[in-house]
C-alpha cells in the first residue's frame, strides 16, 4: 500500500507540473503574442469631418476583420487644439468640439476593453456625420453600465488632465502633425496614404499568426519593414 500510495503521489505531481508547464507556454505565447502587435496611433479631433469619415467608414475596418488580432490601436483625441499663453483651449471646430474631445478622453481611458472604446467614439462620429448634433446627442452613445464613469470623469479635473496628456503627446509628434486624422503605424506617420492603412499593418507585422486580411494585400511595396 505505501508503494501504491507513493506512485498516486507521484502520478499527482507530474500532472500538476504539467498544468504548471502548460500555463507557463500558454502566458509565454499570449505575452509573445502581444509583443508581435503592430501598433497603430491615430491623432483626430471630435467635429473633424475628414476624422470622422476616416473612424467610421475605414478604421472600424479593424474591428470587422480579423486584423484586430495583430494591432494595439491607440486613439489620440487633441487634432489641431491648440493651447493659448492664458491656458485657453482653442479648438479646431469650436468649444463644442473641445468638450467632445474630452469625452472621448474620458471614454479611451476609463472603458474596460478596446471594443467598447472603439463602440462609443465610432457612435459620436456616426452622429457627427450624419449631422445628428454629437454635441447634444453623445450621451445616447452610452452602454447604460458606463453612463455614470463616463459623466463623472467628464464633470471632473480627471477629463482634462487626460486630454492635456493627449495635448502633451501631439505637440510632441516628430514630426510634427501637419492635418488631421494624422496616422502612425509603429511610430511611422501614414501622412497623406493613412487610408491605406491596412497594407502598413500587415507589412508591419512581424509574428506568426498572419491574419487571412494579410494574406490577401498588397504590402511588399511599403517602406515599413
Amino acid at each position: 500500500m505505501a508503494v501504491a500510495a507513493a506512485a498516486g503521489r507521484r502520478h499527482h505531481v507530474s500532472v500538476v507540473s504539467c498544468i504548471l508547464l502548460l500555463l507557463l507556454v500558454s502566458f509565454i505565447l499570449s505575452e509573445s503574442q502581444e509583443d508581435d502587435k503592430v501598433v497603430v496611433s491615430v491623432y483626430y479631433e471630435a467635429l473633424c469631418p475628414y476624422c470622422a469619415n476616416f473612424i467610421v467608414k475605414h478604421l472600424v475596418k479593424i474591428f470587422q476583420t480579423d486584423l484586430i488580432n495583430i494591432v494595439n490601436l491607440r486613439l489620440v483625441p487633441w487634432g489641431n487644439t491648440h493651447i493659448t499663453i492664458n491656458n485657453t483651449w482653442i479648438c479646431q471646430h469650436g468649444v463644442d468640439e473641445c468638450r467632445l474631445d474630452v469625452v472621448e478622453a474620458c471614454a479611451i481611458n476609463l472603458l474596460p476593453t478596446l471594443q467598447s472604446q472603439f463602440e462609443f467614439i465610432y457612435c459620436v462620429e456616426r452622429l457627427h456625420l450624419m449631422n445628428k448634433h454629437a454635441q447634444t446627442q453623445w450621451p445616447s452613445c452610452f452602454q447604460p453600465d458606463h453612463a455614470t464613469v463616463l459623466q463623472s470623469c467628464y464633470n471632473t479635473a480627471l477629463g482634462f488632465q487626460l486630454e492635456k496628456a493627449y495635448s502633451d503627446e501631439t505637440t510632441n509628434l516628430q514630426p510634427p502633425h501637419r492635418f488631421v486624422p494624422w496616422v502612425l503605424v509603429n511610430g511611422y506617420p501614414l501622412q497623406e496614404d493613412f487610408l491605406n492603412f491596412a497594407s502598413y499593418v500587415c507589412n508591419a507585422y512581424r509574428g506568426y499568426n498572419i491574419p487571412d486580411t494579410c494574406k490577401s494585400s498588397t504590402s511588399s511595396n511599403l517602406p515599413i519593414n
